[in-house]
């Protein structure tokens, strides 16, 4: 992808120190797209969408050579609707990532900020969803396990290693800030990831402390506020995925566990619920196994199909989830790409008060089933 680059050489010295070569770029997505779906709050729909594979977004990230291998880096990124120019993120400026830290070729990088934890860094690249092939749309029912990055950590530390022969291993604290209660909203992750050759596995682990009494959080300060997807007392999240690339096509694996504890609620933006749905205080778990593979038909074609199973456990209710994803895409050049996906979400209820919820859309079906079709545009810079 093409990058705008502003690159700053200075060379000097001030107080018997030189300045080394500095780089900072601009980069971005705008994707919009017209949506048609057979049922939202009992009535079908067309809409102008933003965001049906990435939300539309622009970043700044940049780098200082410090010398011996080591830089300074920072990363600044925004994240907005292109329909009506609005903030995403809770209407924070650079709501998706905002980090300064350290990156050494031979040690390692740590920064601080607010960032990705381990599950996105290293299952995310396996999964459809949060990927050029499929994104949004695509999410796991509720985006669960946060594979389509609803939530970032703030406050956070993280620590990822050098790729060492294809291995690469990385951390990430989230403090609560909370100087009477340490525990209350914070947040810890881990995870790895090997590739040699054609095959790439991974794994990794993410847990998340809050003392909740209601759906809403008690520490604002802390590792999460405003864009979580659940509202739970603990939240953990691990799994296991693999990748497996011959020639021009390409298959996953991925399997995620989410369970959580004193659960409380699901937030209005995944549930597709006004108000959000409530939960009444129990566990609550999810098991989602996807596979999914991708086809380069010859430049500039490809073509993405994925198929996710979900079982959940949720108050009294055992329901489960099917969704079948097709994604073709069209590169009119290197940055603009046109775009034709569909979802087709089923849910089994048992006695569950909710619809099927494709995650992006606003609302709800009030049936079992939910259908989307996006004719979309996607300009990256």
């Amino acid at each position: 992808m093409k990058k705008m680059t502003a690159a700053l050489a200075v060379t000097g010295a001030f107080a018997g120190h030189a300045y080394a070569q500095s780089s900072v770029t601009l980069y971005g997505i705008i994707d919009e797209g017209i949506t048609y779906t057979n049922n939202q709050a009992g009535h079908s729909t067309w809409q102008e969408t933003d965001g049906a594979i990435n939300t539309s977004r622009f970043g700044l990230r940049g780098n200082e050579d410090l010398g011996g291998g080591l830089q300074a880096i920072f990363r600044l990124e925004n994240g907005f609707s292109a329909a009506n120019g609005n903030l995403r993120q809770g209407g924070r400026l650079f709501g998706r990532q905002a980090y300064v830290g350290l990156a050494s070729s031979q040690f390692g990088t740590i920064t601080l900020g607010r960032q990705y934890d381990s599950v996105v860094d290293y299952l995310g690249p396996l999964a459809l969803t949060g990927t050029q092939y499929g994104g949004t749309f695509f999410a796991h029912p509720f985006d669960n396990d946060n594979l389509d990055n609803d939530f970032r950590v703030n406050n956070s530390v993280k620590f990822q290693s050098p790729n060492f022969r294809g291995l690469q291993a990385g951390a990430l604290y989230g403090f609560s800030n909370d100087a009477g209660d340490f525990a209350n909203n914070r947040a810890y992750s881990f995870g790895a990831s090997y590739a040699f050759k054609g095959v790439t596995v991974a794994a990794a682990y993410l847990q998340i402390n809050q003392n909740l009494t209601t759906a809403s959080i008690s520490n604002t300060n802390g590792a999460l506020n405003g864009d979580a997807t659940f509202f739970a007392g603990r939240q953990r999240i691990w799994g296991a995925g693999v990748k497996y690339s011959f020639g021009p096509f390409t298959t996953d694996f991925v399997y995620t566990t989410t369970l959580l504890n004193n659960a409380l609620g699901i937030s209005a933006g995944e549930s597709g619920v006004s108000g959000g749905f409530g939960l009444n205080g129990g566990s609550a778990r999810f098991n989602n196994y996807e596979v999914n593979g991708r086809y380069t038909l010859g430049s500039p074609w490809t073509i993405a199909v994925g198929y996710v199973h979900t079982d959940g456990s949720i108050d009294a209710a055992r329901p489960h989830w099917d969704q079948v994803n097709v994604q073709a895409a069209y590169l009119l050049s290197v940055r603009t790409q046109v775009y034709l996906q569909t979802e087709y979400q089923h849910i089994a209820q048992d006695g569950l008060p909710l619809g099927a919820i494709i995650s992006g859309l606003p609302a709800a079906s009030t049936t079992p089933n939910q259908v989307a079709v996006t004719l979309g545009l996607r300009h990256t810079f």
